[in-house]
């Protein structure tokens, strides 16, 4: 078997020709740029692919193969489609065309802050599946950027943004069509704290010290250790812990959207 770099290529004694077309959807638009192709040889087992035999990176390659069956998958970002493929020993002189439809559509996630775009490096976000017949969702990316365009198969996706190295998180669903680019808009609220434990009021702060924020159910949202940290955190109350030389201290405290606050313990 010989891929083909173009269609003016001789095909092999006792091979045929075969050329791959991906549309991203059933009305027939080609997919020109940014697809990759694998073939795999047929294994006979249901979700198994046998020896990777090519990767191709034309839009539409024009390959030589012998009859046989195939498992091709074609990939277009995070977008892409598997199947089987049947090359007959009896085909025609003229190329097989196989055609593969991704469904696939563009997510492009947009993070604001206060009305305005979020400082940027300030938002990762990850894309999740929908939930499956066990309530489980999987991941599809991690450690996404706003701003830039996702390539997906159609359906429903979860999004959890993340503003800052807290808990200041939103999560929404989205709705991904084929052949459309959506815009999702994620609105953030968050306030930025500082904390410091000190010997006496508005005095220096102690180094060398833990901490511990926690929910008022005690669930624990940011652990760290310093002087001075400093924690995006998403508004509501919380209690903090800090902990020098055996010594732990504790204080509640509330923060609201656009906030920047100081929480000072004294180690009394």
């Amino acid at each position: 078997m010989v891929p083909r770099a173009g269609e003016s290529e001789a095909v092999k004694a006792g091979e045929k020709p075969v050329q791959f077309v991906a549309l991203l959807t059933d009305d027939g638009q080609r997919i020109e740029q940014g697809i990759v192709w694998r073939v795999y040889e047929d294994t006979s087992v249901a979700d198994r692919r046998g020896k990777l035999i090519l990767t191709e990176r034309v839009p539409s390659p024009m390959l030589s193969l012998k009859p046989g069956t195939y498992i091709v998958n074609a990939a277009f970002g995070r977008a892409h489609l598997t199947r089987k493929i049947a090359v007959d020993e009896t085909q025609v002189p003229e190329p097989k065309v196989e055609k593969f439809v991704l469904n696939a559509g563009g997510l492009r996630v947009t993070a604001m802050l206060g009305g305005k775009p979020a400082p940027q490096g300030s938002v990762t976000y990850a894309i999740m599946t929908d939930r499956d017949q066990t309530d489980e969702r999987r991941v599809v990316l991690q450690d996404t950027k706003p701003g830039l365009v996702v390539r997906l198969n159609a359906g429903i996706y979860h999004i959890v943004s993340t503003y800052g190295d807290a808990n200041a998180i939103v999560r929404s669903d989205v709705t991904v069509e084929a052949g459309k680019l959506t815009e999702a808009q994620i609105q953030h609220t968050s306030a930025k704290v500082s904390f410091k434990l000190v010997e006496r009021s508005g005095g220096e702060a102690l180094p060398d010290t833990q901490w511990t924020i926690q929910t008022p159910q005690g669930a624990v949202v940011k652990e760290s250790v310093g002087a001075l940290p400093a924690h995006t955190l998403a508004p509501g109350t919380y209690t903090v812990i800090a902990r020098n030389q055996k010594r732990a201290f504790r204080r509640d405290f509330t923060v609201q959207d656009g906030q920047k606050a100081e929480v000072e313990l004294v180690a009394q």
